[in-house]
């Protein structure tokens, strides 16, 4: 069974821990995290700021190393490649979307050229057809031979998208794809995730938007270097995602459950640990059939 959990996996993280270290300080941005994603699946990663995301995200993207545990994407050890491997990892195996779409192109290349620049890079075939696609694909084909600056932010992060596809990548990253733009593009972008995702293209985001989050089949919070909880989009909703007038803010669209880690451990929700309002760290836990009762103690 983990032999096929492996096989099944396009992400598998057993344990990962980073520490940053300075000459006086050393900071634990992930405690022993686990997770799998599987092959075509397209999942949100959430958190407050300093929980340990954006880090998770840049060992998936080959731009960090993991200080202990075990990663593995698409069946290649982040531990172990060499710089040369690594940076095939990078031209091929992963594709990265960036909130500050600039890290995705030149200014002085026109959009069509931007699209082609990694093809150019990797010596893929089909350069100048494949960045037509791609044009095609996120709307803009009649913008190909625009320069950045002619181009609106959602333009420009609909490019950005197209850049991140043209060498075909395994897994998809885009880490706040959305936090630059309007709502409307915003919702365009999600459908064109969508519309991948369909097509099998795994996807990994990371956001603080509410309604993209509340949107995916699938996702995960990250609470002090650790998952805490994940929300799965529930069946009525999975054939309405693409509705309009559905509100993702007021319906309740997922179902929520708290993780529990390979030491037996989970992490409760800072709410309803505020409303034990308990006096220090120590719980009373007690069995009840089915159910474990987590209470404040007498």
């Amino acid at each position: 069974m983990a032999e096929y959990a492996e096989q099944n996996a396009m992400i598998l993280a057993e344990g990962l821990v980073k520490i940053y270290k300075t000459k006086t300080t050393e900071v634990l941005a992930l405690q022993g995290l686990d997770l799998k994603v599987s092959e075509g699946e397209l999942t949100a990663i959430i958190g407050n700021s300093g929980s340990g995301k954006s880090t998770f995200l840049n060992m998936i993207g080959g731009l960090d190393r993991p200080s202990a545990g075990s990663l593995l994407v698409d069946g290649k050890n982040l531990f172990t490649l060499s710089e040369k491997e690594l940076v095939l990892y990078k031209q091929n195996t992963v594709g990265f979307v960036w909130q500050n779409n600039g890290r995705n192109m030149l200014p002085y290349l026109s959009a069509l050229e931007n699209i082609m620049l990694p093809m150019q890079i990797s010596g893929g075939r089909r350069k100048r057809e494949r960045a037509l696609e791609l044009l095609e694909m996120v709307g803009l084909a009649a913008k190909k031979n625009s320069r950045m600056n002619m181009l609106s932010g959602g333009e420009q992060q609909r490019i950005a998208i197209a850049i991140a596809l043209s060498n075909s990548p395994k897994l998809l990253l885009a880490d706040e794809p959305t936090g630059s733009v309007d709502r409307k593009t915003a919702d365009y972008i999600f459908d064109l995730f969508s519309e991948l995702n369909r097509n099998g293209q795994t996807i990994l985001i990371v956001t603080h938007d509410i309604e993209l989050s509340k949107k995916v089949n699938r996702v995960v919070a990250i609470r002090d270097g650790k998952i805490s909880s994940e929300r799965v989009l529930k069946e009525q909703y999975a054939d309405r995602v693409k509705e309009s007038g559905i509100s993702f803010l007021e319906e309740d669209t997922q179902d929520e459950y708290v993780v529990l880690d390979r030491a037996g451990r989970l992490q409760i929700p800072s709410q309803l640990l505020k409303d034990l309002n308990l006096e220090d760290n120590k719980v009373k836990v007690s069995a009840r059939g089915n159910e474990i009762i987590v209470s404040k103690p007498e």
